[in-house]
This record gives structure tokens, sequence and C-alpha cells, in this order.
């Protein structure tokens, strides 16, 4: 039963790491296209945010926690 506690703890846990970098940015100001409308969307926004570089302690926490709560069942 703990082992399921602490398993659904660390995957909650590395939930909010992964999202940390989007919870904690500061809201976007609009801006002019070089069209000439304004947007909110942020300037040069890759896809590098995505990336598994960036994100894999994030991700190690989560498959932590899965596996915990898989095998928890058995301890």
């Amino acid at each position: 039963m703990w082992a399921i506690l602490i398993g659904a703890t660390l995957i909650v846990g590395g939930l909010l790491l992964l999202f940390r970098p989007a919870l904690g940015k500061k809201l976007s100001e609009p801006h002019r296209l070089p069209q000439g409308g304004r947007t909110l969307e942020p300037r040069r926004q890759g896809v590098r945010f995505l990336g598994i570089s960036q994100n894999w302690p994030a991700l190690t926490v989560i498959a932590a926690g899965a596996l915990l709560m898989f095998f928890g069942q058995y301890l």
C-alpha cells in the first residue's frame, strides 16, 4: 500500500517538475506581427522545450513512480 502511495506522489511530483517551466513563465505581452496584426504567442518559440534532453529528470521521476505503482501491489 505504501509503495503505491509513494509511486503516485512521485508521478504527481514528476508532472509538476515537467510543467515547472511553463508554470513559472511570465505571462506574454502582446506584440506586433510583421504582417501588422497583434498576437500573444511567444516570439521564436521552438519545440526544444519538448525534448528529452531538458525533461529527463521529470521523466525519470515519473517512470520510477509508475514502476512503484505497478510493482507495489506485489510488495
